[in-house]
């Protein structure tokens, strides 16, 4: 009777600690939840603290070390690397058993499986080509094109198998100490022309990853529509027609609702001061609310929320080393064409058909 009691409380405590809840109106995870998912948690906390603060940290630390100790050659040191090394971010990143390494971690998988992230395609790549993604939205921290492409954690070589993927990212980012080798690591390269046209420029195999819309979309947000910025966005069709690459649309659902974003009004001071910030350090500052480590109502750290990252058909480019307008203007078209129907395919299995598309 005594074992039958134990066992019957022991029950009891695991269903009373493996549900949330609340202190002060804040919702508390579960005392007890499978390590997975704790694992899953500290995988997205360390990508997030990388991006925001790695960078800052490591460039207050260098700096000290260098002006007030005995260990000023490591930060003389390091800094000489990084000249030496500046070129890397136009040249596709690492390369070899450094890439493999970095996208392959196991910190990976446990991020992808947090929302979780799933890769969808749509058709096979020809490995004897090359191509250029557009990746869409960006959402506040483009999530969903990370873990997709960026990584090895949504198995993105075997969905695709013979290529080799680059995910184009702000020029500024290759400028921190310790930030720039993760980063690198991953066979990231910089968004400039440069280095789109020296991973362009290889024969067969390349993948170009671009977040067409960039930083100012963050700041288009809506809770019934999600808005692309892209009309004015033709540089990436002009570089597919110059080397004659062939361009994907590519959707990540759910990438726009895995932060709570405030909206702020086209016209306000608080907006135009955002569009200023952006023009001058390329990231938009806007207000956004996630989740903390241990409870669920504020902090850096998305939401729970599945993102499925939907890569479209190819659009066939005709290579053409100094296009008119008239040309990038048509391939442009189309390249929006195939994107809004990707995103009405696909939005009803995916997405929420309540939310509308919007290109501007």
């Amino acid at each position: 009777e005594s074992r039958e009691k134990l066992t019957r409380m022991t029950a009891e405590m695991k269903t009373t600690y493996s549900r949330s809840w609340k202190v002060l109106g804040v919702e508390f995870a579960p005392i007890i939840l499978p390590i997975e998912r704790r694992l899953q948690t500290l995988s997205v906390f360390i990508w997030i603290w990388m991006i925001i603060f790695l960078g800052t940290v490591s460039t207050c630390v260098f700096l000290y070390m260098l002006i007030c100790t005995r260990f000023w050659w490591i930060s003389l040191a390091y800094f000489t690397w990084m000249i030496v090394d500046r070129k890397t971010s136009e040249r596709g990143g690492r390369t070899g058993a450094i890439r493999q390494f970095t996208r392959t971690s196991s910190l990976w998988k446990h991020y992808v499986n947090y929302f979780p992230i799933r890769l969808v395609k749509t058709t096979d790549l020809d490995p004897e080509q090359n191509y250029i993604f557009g990746s869409h939205p960006h959402g506040l921290l483009a999530s969903g094109c990370f873990g997709a492409f960026a990584t090895e954690g949504a198995d993105v070589s075997n969905v695709f198998p013979g290529m080799e993927v680059h995910v184009h990212t702000l020029a500024v980012n290759f400028w921190f100490p310790l930030n720039r080798e993760w980063i690198l690591g991953l066979g990231a390269a910089s968004a400039s022309r440069e280095s789109i046209s020296y991973i362009q420029s290889h024969k067969g195999g390349k993948v170009s990853v671009i977040v067409i819309g960039g930083a100012a979309e963050s700041m288009y947000t809506s809770d019934n529509e999600i808005s692309l910025v892209l009309k004015k966005r033709k540089g990436f069709v002009k570089m597919a027609l110059k080397h004659g690459s062939q361009l994907v649309p590519t959707f990540s659902f759910g990438e726009a609702h895995v932060y709570n974003i405030l909206p702020t009004p086209i016209g306000s001071w608080i907006r135009n001061l955002q569009e200023y910030v952006r023009h001058v350090v390329g990231i938009a500052p806007v207000i956004f609310f996630g989740r903390g480590m241990f409870q669920y109502n504020m902090g850096m750290i998305p939401h729970r929320k599945p993102i499925h990252v939907v890569v479209g058909t190819p659009i066939q480019v005709k290579k053409t080393e100094n296009p008119t307008a008239a040309e990038v203007e048509e391939l442009h078209q189309k390249y929006m064409d195939a994107l809004v129907d990707l995103y009405n395919t696909y939005n009803k299995i995916y997405g929420d058909e309540n939310i509308k598309l919007k290109l501007i």
